[in-house]
């Protein structure tokens, strides 16, 4: 009888990269329908990826990513990640990340007749899941759907 793996390979890869091959516990990807969490004997799959946070733990570390769209496949000890885009926690600008932000709330805010409301919705989405990103890669604890507060300096 085999036994079922203790550990899974996780690949993350872009047209520009590879941003992750290393050993994890436990993977959570943004698949089309929602979150999917992926633990070693998981079942194959293949799931298109929406614009979301992959997260995944090797012993008790978590490490956090944005992806904006793609594909995974999923098998008992591997998971592969094809993404469109992605970016580590830790690479991202956090002030560059807040300015994007901004800029797409007053982009929605607007009242331009000729506003790409579709894209301007996904501007949005994609400096939020940024900023959650970010913040929990810095180590801030954040509730979910809550952003990184702006600092705050002493006088």
């Amino acid at each position: 009888m085999a036994l079922l793996p203790e550990s899974l390979e996780l690949q993350v890869v872009t047209p520009e990269r590879q941003l992750v091959r290393e050993e994890a516990h436990e993977v959570q990807v943004p698949a089309r329908g929602g979150y999917l969490g992926v633990l070693p004997g998981h079942a194959p799959l293949l799931s298109e990826l929406q614009l979301g946070e992959l997260s995944y733990r090797k012993g008790t570390v978590w490490r956090y990513l944005t992806i904006f769209s793609g594909f995974v496949e999923v098998l008992p000890d591997r998971v592969i990640v094809l993404a469109e885009a992605a970016e580590r926690g830790e690479e991202i600008d956090l002030e560059r990340a807040r300015e994007a932000h901004q800029r797409a709330e007053e982009r929605m805010k607007s009242q331009d007749p000729d506003l790409d409301w579709t894209r301007a919705q996904l501007s949005l989405q994609r400096s939020i899941i940024r900023l959650q990103v970010a913040g929990k890669a810095g180590g801030a604890h954040l509730a979910p759907g809550k952003l990184p507060e702006e600092p705050t300096h002493a006088p």
